[in-house]
Protein backbone atom coordinates (compact mmCIF):
# COMPACT_ATOMS: atom_id res chain seq x y z
CA UNK A 1 0.00 0.00 0.00
CA UNK A 2 1.07 3.32 -0.97
CA UNK A 3 0.86 6.67 1.35
CA UNK A 4 -0.79 8.91 0.23
CA UNK A 5 1.09 12.05 -2.03
CA UNK A 6 0.14 14.36 0.90
CA UNK A 7 2.52 12.76 2.63
CA UNK A 8 5.48 12.34 -0.14
CA UNK A 9 5.13 16.20 -0.65
CA UNK A 10 5.38 17.13 2.83
CA UNK A 11 8.17 14.96 3.72
CA UNK A 12 9.65 15.99 0.62
CA UNK A 13 9.43 20.07 1.65
CA UNK A 14 10.62 19.21 5.31
CA UNK A 15 14.13 17.07 3.61
CA UNK A 16 14.42 20.50 1.27
CA UNK A 17 13.71 22.46 4.27
CA UNK A 18 16.45 20.56 6.45
CA UNK A 19 18.96 20.61 3.50
CA UNK A 20 19.04 24.51 3.78
CA UNK A 21 18.87 24.54 6.81
CA UNK A 22 22.22 22.28 7.03
CA UNK A 23 24.11 23.87 4.24
CA UNK A 24 23.37 27.07 5.72
CA UNK A 25 24.68 26.26 9.15
CA UNK A 26 27.66 24.70 7.71
CA UNK A 27 28.45 27.51 5.44
CA UNK A 28 28.19 30.17 8.33
CA UNK A 29 30.08 27.70 10.51
CA UNK A 30 32.97 27.43 7.95
CA UNK A 31 32.84 31.31 6.97
CA UNK A 32 31.35 33.20 9.57
CA UNK A 33 27.46 34.66 9.21
CA UNK A 34 28.36 37.79 6.96
CA UNK A 35 30.24 36.26 4.79
CA UNK A 36 27.93 34.26 3.60
CA UNK A 37 24.69 35.04 1.46
CA UNK A 38 20.96 33.65 0.65
CA UNK A 39 22.91 32.72 -3.11
CA UNK A 40 25.78 30.82 -2.14
CA UNK A 41 23.39 28.82 0.66
CA UNK A 42 21.01 28.24 -2.61
CA UNK A 43 23.99 26.89 -4.04
CA UNK A 44 25.01 24.71 -1.48
CA UNK A 45 21.67 22.97 -0.83
CA UNK A 46 21.19 22.49 -4.73
CA UNK A 47 17.88 25.36 -4.96
CA UNK A 48 16.93 28.21 -5.90
CA UNK A 49 16.85 31.57 -4.11
CA UNK A 50 12.91 31.26 -4.71
CA UNK A 51 13.00 28.22 -2.35
CA UNK A 52 14.88 29.06 0.45
CA UNK A 53 12.49 31.54 0.82
CA UNK A 54 9.37 29.57 0.41
CA UNK A 55 11.17 28.03 3.50
CA UNK A 56 12.58 30.25 5.49
CA UNK A 57 12.12 34.18 6.11
CA UNK A 58 15.60 35.47 5.76
CA UNK A 59 19.01 34.38 7.17
CA UNK A 60 18.15 34.41 10.59
CA UNK A 61 15.68 32.43 10.22
CA UNK A 62 18.21 29.71 8.61
CA UNK A 63 20.30 29.55 11.67
CA UNK A 64 17.11 29.04 14.41
CA UNK A 65 15.56 26.64 12.15
CA UNK A 66 13.87 24.74 14.56
CA UNK A 67 12.18 27.70 16.58
CA UNK A 68 8.65 28.16 14.57
CA UNK A 69 7.73 24.43 16.66
CA UNK A 70 9.40 25.60 19.70
CA UNK A 71 6.05 27.48 21.17
CA UNK A 72 3.73 24.96 19.90
CA UNK A 73 5.78 22.36 22.06
CA UNK A 74 5.70 24.66 24.96
CA UNK A 75 2.02 25.06 24.74
CA UNK A 76 1.68 21.12 24.18
CA UNK A 77 3.78 20.21 27.10
CA UNK A 78 1.81 22.43 29.74
CA UNK A 79 -1.71 21.58 28.07
CA UNK A 80 -0.79 17.62 27.55
CA UNK A 81 1.25 17.03 30.77
CA UNK A 82 -0.33 13.55 32.20
CA UNK A 83 -2.51 13.59 34.62
CA UNK A 84 -1.20 14.67 38.42
CA UNK A 85 1.09 16.40 36.79
CA UNK A 86 1.67 20.08 37.80
CA UNK A 87 2.98 22.78 35.22
CA UNK A 88 6.31 22.89 36.95
CA UNK A 89 6.41 18.93 36.55
CA UNK A 90 5.80 19.04 32.55
CA UNK A 91 8.13 21.95 32.00
CA UNK A 92 11.38 19.99 33.92
CA UNK A 93 10.48 16.62 31.67
CA UNK A 94 9.86 18.97 28.74
CA UNK A 95 13.82 20.82 29.26
CA UNK A 96 14.81 17.22 30.05
CA UNK A 97 13.42 15.97 27.07
CA UNK A 98 14.44 18.63 24.80
CA UNK A 99 17.80 20.39 25.86
CA UNK A 100 19.56 17.60 26.85
CA UNK A 101 19.84 16.47 22.96
CA UNK A 102 20.73 19.68 22.16
CA UNK A 103 23.69 20.51 24.60
CA UNK A 104 24.82 16.98 23.78
CA UNK A 105 25.26 17.50 20.39
CA UNK A 106 29.19 18.24 18.99
CA UNK A 107 28.78 21.23 16.89
CA UNK A 108 26.72 22.87 20.00
CA UNK A 109 30.08 25.24 20.93
CA UNK A 110 30.31 25.94 17.53
CA UNK A 111 26.62 27.08 17.07
CA UNK A 112 26.86 29.56 20.63
CA UNK A 113 30.15 30.73 19.17
CA UNK A 114 28.65 31.89 15.86
CA UNK A 115 25.41 33.39 17.71
CA UNK A 116 27.51 35.29 20.41
CA UNK A 117 29.72 36.73 17.41
CA UNK A 118 26.96 37.79 15.51
CA UNK A 119 24.78 41.06 17.00
CA UNK A 120 22.23 40.29 14.05
CA UNK A 121 21.87 36.63 15.23
CA UNK A 122 21.92 37.75 19.06
CA UNK A 123 19.06 39.75 18.03
CA UNK A 124 17.45 37.39 16.36
CA UNK A 125 17.64 35.08 19.24
CA UNK A 126 16.41 37.43 21.83
CA UNK A 127 13.24 38.35 20.19
CA UNK A 128 12.48 34.65 19.44
CA UNK A 129 13.19 34.28 23.26
CA UNK A 130 10.61 37.16 24.21
CA UNK A 131 8.05 35.29 21.94
CA UNK A 132 8.37 31.95 23.73
CA UNK A 133 8.09 33.52 27.40
CA UNK A 134 4.88 35.38 25.95
CA UNK A 135 3.78 32.09 24.72
CA UNK A 136 4.21 29.75 27.50
CA UNK A 137 3.34 32.51 29.89
CA UNK A 138 -0.10 32.92 28.48
CA UNK A 139 -0.35 28.84 28.30
CA UNK A 140 0.11 28.00 31.74
CA UNK A 141 -2.14 31.68 32.70
CA UNK A 142 -4.83 29.62 30.47
CA UNK A 143 -3.72 26.73 32.66
CA UNK A 144 -4.74 27.96 35.63
CA UNK A 145 -7.59 30.10 35.19
CA UNK A 146 -5.97 33.60 35.17
CA UNK A 147 -5.50 36.43 33.11
CA UNK A 148 -2.56 36.66 30.62
CA UNK A 149 0.46 38.63 32.17
CA UNK A 150 -0.17 36.90 35.29
CA UNK A 151 3.19 38.09 37.06
CA UNK A 152 3.76 34.67 38.31
CA UNK A 153 3.07 32.92 35.15
CA UNK A 154 5.31 35.10 33.39
CA UNK A 155 8.04 34.47 36.33
CA UNK A 156 7.47 30.26 35.49
CA UNK A 157 7.77 31.18 31.92
CA UNK A 158 10.46 33.01 31.89
CA UNK A 159 12.65 30.97 34.85
CA UNK A 160 11.15 27.98 33.32
CA UNK A 161 13.24 29.46 29.60
CA UNK A 162 15.85 30.19 31.19
CA UNK A 163 16.98 27.02 32.79
CA UNK A 164 19.22 25.95 29.66
CA UNK A 165 20.86 29.63 30.02
CA UNK A 166 21.90 28.65 33.45
CA UNK A 167 23.49 24.92 33.50
CA UNK A 168 24.99 24.86 30.53
CA UNK A 169 28.40 25.09 32.10
CA UNK A 170 27.54 22.98 34.48
CA UNK A 171 29.27 19.41 34.24
CA UNK A 172 26.44 17.35 34.82
CA UNK A 173 23.08 18.69 32.77
CA UNK A 174 21.03 16.24 34.07
CA UNK A 175 21.36 17.21 37.96
CA UNK A 176 21.82 20.97 37.22
CA UNK A 177 18.15 21.23 35.49
CA UNK A 178 17.02 18.82 38.35
CA UNK A 179 18.24 21.66 40.80
CA UNK A 180 16.90 24.77 39.02
CA UNK A 181 13.42 23.46 38.76
CA UNK A 182 13.81 21.92 42.75
CA UNK A 183 14.69 25.67 43.32
CA UNK A 184 11.28 27.14 41.51
CA UNK A 185 9.21 24.35 43.12
CA UNK A 186 10.58 24.78 46.73
CA UNK A 187 11.91 27.82 47.05
CA UNK A 188 15.68 29.19 47.44
CA UNK A 189 17.34 28.36 50.20
CA UNK A 190 21.50 29.49 50.89
CA UNK A 191 23.89 27.21 49.31
CA UNK A 192 25.40 25.12 52.36
CA UNK A 193 22.75 25.70 55.20
CA UNK A 194 20.93 22.67 56.50
CA UNK A 195 16.94 22.68 55.50
CA UNK A 196 15.49 23.46 59.26
CA UNK A 197 13.45 20.19 60.44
Amino acid sequence: MTEPPTGRRERKKAATRQAIADAALHLFLERGYDAVSIRDIAEAADVSTTTVFKHFTGKEALVFDQEESVDAQLVAAVRRRDAGHSVLDALRQHVLDTWLPIAAHPQREEFNRLVDSTPALRAYAERMWIRHTDTLGAAIADELGVEHGNLACATLARFALEVPVLVQGQRDHRAAIEEVFDILANGWRPPGRPTSV
